[in-house]
């Protein structure tokens, strides 16, 4: 026997039965509003993270940059607070195109810099997106070799074909691939062989406090295995602690990042 039909409930009604929902919404939709201003009034940085070299003469290999949004008293949005509700959005594809358009700026005026950038996957095919990656590399036929994208393995996955095809056509022009959060994402290592990445992040969740758990040692040690047999670098993402530089070193990882090394900073020097 189906249950009685019950009568559609109004936005406002469902948000007195249940408050919490409504909370959350407004704060989403406040959020996305700031960080739709910002883009659009042009409030938008990079924040450079250092990436080190393993070893006593350890040495930044390149930069991470990450976006930053501020408001219109020049505090920054947190990322936190809106990228995990835009990324498969159109002001995800935002995002990501004032990233790449600020990442090829940097790399035309500092020529020495390596620079690394997040993408989702969906916007290799936007063609706002794809205008500004030819420009810059057009412009200067060695920004490539100093461009790595960072594509989680989520991303990678649900639209991996586009990913593949991405990189089959720009790794010729330099372009590199790092897959963000190696292991939390579940990719499965047989479509490894499938995609092109130069370097792998093992996700921070296997690196807090590895020195003294057993449990991160052994899967840690098994991605880099996998990376090591698909000849990618390794870099150990989320450092904090002398304890863990020293034993993921110890343990092989080629590059580290993290707090440790360095927070993320407008500026470079």
């Amino acid at each position: 026997m189906y249950p009685a039909h019950q009568p559609q409930l109004t936005y406002d009604e469902q948000a007195l039965l249940d408050p919490l929902h409504f909370a959350m919404a407004s704060r989403d939709a406040d959020v996305l509003t700031l960080v739709r201003e910002a883009l659009g009034a042009g409030r938008a940085r990079l924040a450079y993270q250092p990436i080190f070299t393993t070893g006593p003469q350890g040495r930044p290999a390149f930069y991470e940059g990450l976006i930053r949004v501020m408001d219109q008293a020049g505090r920054v949005i947190p990322a936190a607070h809106f990228m995990p509700v835009i990324e498969e959005t159109d002001l995800g594809r935002q995002i990501d195109c004032v990233t790449l358009d600020l990442a090829i700026k940097k790399l035309a005026h500092a020529p020495h810099l390596r620079l690394s950038i997040n993408v989702s996957a969906r916007s290799l095919g936007d063609g706002k997106w794809r205008r500004i990656l030819e420009e810059g590399l057009m412009s200067n036929h060695m920004l490539g070799e100093r461009l790595i994208f960072e594509i989680s393995e989520t991303s990678a996955m649900m639209l991996h074909e586009i990913v593949i095809r991405f990189m089959d056509e720009m790794q010729p022009r330099g372009v590199a691939f790092a897959l963000d959060g190696f292991g939390a994402g579940l990719i499965a290592f047989r479509h490894l062989k499938d995609f092109f990445f130069d370097l792998v992040k093992i996700d921070k969740g296997f690196i807090r406090g590895i020195e003294s758990d057993p449990d991160n040692q052994v899967l840690t040690e098994a991605l880099m295995t996998v990376a090591n047999q698909f000849e990618m670098l390794v870099v150990a993402d989320g450092i904090e602690t002398a304890e863990e530089a020293d034993f993921l070193t110890r343990m092989g990882a080629d590059c580290l990042q993290g707090y440790y090394f360095g927070v993320p900073k407008f500026d470079l020097q």
